[in-house]
């Protein structure tokens, strides 16, 4: 497996770069976003680490410009931006996670080993099906029911694509707290949010597991 690492903090570049080589992963490291979109538009590459603060082309514009150009490769975003707007304008341009700054090393191989196995949402399907009435458009971000559309709140959208990421697990309100919001909110306020997502829908799709959160069957 190849992974373009995008990050200009010396330090840490070097340190994450040795940790996926022990790991047996090929990492071709960059602490400049002109160079790395280079490599990246070049090709071969299984998965893409991208800081967003760094000089030339920042993380954002970089998988932005990819994506215009129908390249796939799957993302995650290594930053210390935790506001709701930048974790909202990652996963729109096609991010299949966000690592935080400071971050351990093991959670960094969790959620690399992840991206590279699992179905990363923007990067593979532009429509995912997710029972016989639903469908999600992840191009236009928008949730089709029985082909017609169903208007979402940036807010319920991410509520959603966090759900489908996880489908088949239950995702509790304190994963919600961190993929959606990215900061500590009322857990009440998380409920009343899903709970209007959940009335939108004419049919079950969002299943309440009491105690526990809420899941997307598989």
């Amino acid at each position: 497996m190849k992974i373009l690492f995008l990050e200009d903090e010396y330090a840490l570049r070097v340190s994450v770069e040795e940790f996926l080589d022990d790991l047996g992963l090929h990492v071709d490291a960059f602490d400049n976003g002109d160079a790395a979109f280079d490599a990246a538009y070049e090709g071969g590459y299984n998965l893409l680490l991208l800081d967003v603060k760094v000089p030339g082309m920042d993380g954002f514009e970089l998988l932005k410009s990819l994506r215009e150009r129908d390249i796939m490769i799957p993302a995650l975003f290594i930053t210390s931006l935790t506001h709701v707007d930048d974790l909202v304008k990652g996963y729109e341009l096609g991010c299949c996670d966000y690592i935080k700054k400071p971050f351990d090393l093991k959670e960094l191989q969790i959620r690399v080993e992840h991206a590279l196995r699992a179905e990363c949402l923007h990067a593979k399907k532009e429509l995912i099906t997710l029972d016989d009435i639903y469908t999600y458009d992840t191009k236009n971000f928008t949730l089709l029911e029985e082909g017609k559309t169903i208007e979402l709140t940036k807010t319920e959208k991410r509520i959603l694509e966090s759900l489908i990421k996880h489908r088949g697990s239950v995702v509790s309100i304190e994963a919600f707290q961190e993929e959606v919001w990215g900061e500590d909110i009322d857990p009440a306020n998380i409920r009343v949010q899903i709970n209007k997502l959940r009335k939108k829908l004419q049919h079950e799709l969002i299943v309440n597991v009491r105690g526990l959160g809420y899941k997307i069957d598989a």
